[in-house]
Order: C-alpha cells, then structure tokens, then sequence
C-alpha cells in the first residue's frame, strides 16, 4: 500500500524500534511508496511512512534493497555534502562517509554483512540517521 509521507518533525526525531517478522507488512509498504515516489527519491526510512521500526529501502541499479535493523560497523573516508529529503523541506549539511560496511538482515530475516561505497553509501547513512531519530 502506498502510505502518505510523515513530514512531523517530532515524530521523526523518534528512534525506531527493532524489526520483527511480524513486519513484513511495512516493508511491502515501504517498496509501493517508495516506487510511487521514484521520481524524486532513492531511499527511505520505516518512520518516513510514519512507522517506528528499525527498516530502510534503499534503491541500487535496477532493484531495491531491503535492510531490517542495520548498523553501521565500519565507516572510511568522512566527506561533506548536502541532502535533502521528502519529510524534509530544502537541503542541509551533513557529515557522511564515503565507505561504509554494514550488518542487517533482508527481508527474510538472514543476517548479512556488506560494504558499500558512493552514493549508495551516502543513501544508506541517510537512512538509518532516520531509524535512529536523526533529522538532517
């Protein structure tokens, strides 16, 4: 189902819960907003559809990643840049990483472990500062 953007900051400043199983209905919402919304987003955040779990989308190529409770665990290479975001209005600053390696688990629930670099990076950086209640 394509759910409306949240665009309350306070809602979006609340740091998302772990993702379960009995999720998986969010992240079948998180790919039908995410396709409305291709033409001007790459990327999105379980609370950005106005749900407080621990899921991001994030497009790469020509198919969309899912990743359920993501962390960090290793960042090389910090950069500035500026971002902007649909819950957002206009672009900020924003401190990222150009590469950066990451545990999470699809959307099956199997526990992976991947480096990414670029954009896809910068994407996915943006995203759980959203999982984590972080507004740029």
């Amino acid at each position: 189902m394509i759910r409306n953007i949240n665009r309350d900051i306070l809602s979006l400043g609340i740091k998302s819960d772990k993702a379960t199983p009995d999720d998986l209905p969010v992240i079948a919402d998180l790919k039908d907003t995410l396709a409305a919304n291709a033409d001007r987003c790459v990327g999105m955040a379980a609370n950005m559809i106005g749900v407080h779990k621990n899921i991001i989308i994030v497009h790469i190529g020509i198919s969309d990643m899912i990743m359920v409770n993501p962390v960090i665990v290793k960042k090389a290479k910090p950069y500035e840049t500026e971002e902007g975001c649909l819950s957002l209005d206009g672009v900020r600053a924003v401190k990222r990483f150009q590469e950066i390696e990451v545990t999470f688990e699809d959307e099956k629930f199997v526990k992976r472990r991947r480096k990414f670099s670029g954009l896809i990076a910068q994407i996915i950086q943006h995203e759980i500062d959203h999982c984590s209640g972080i507004i740029i």
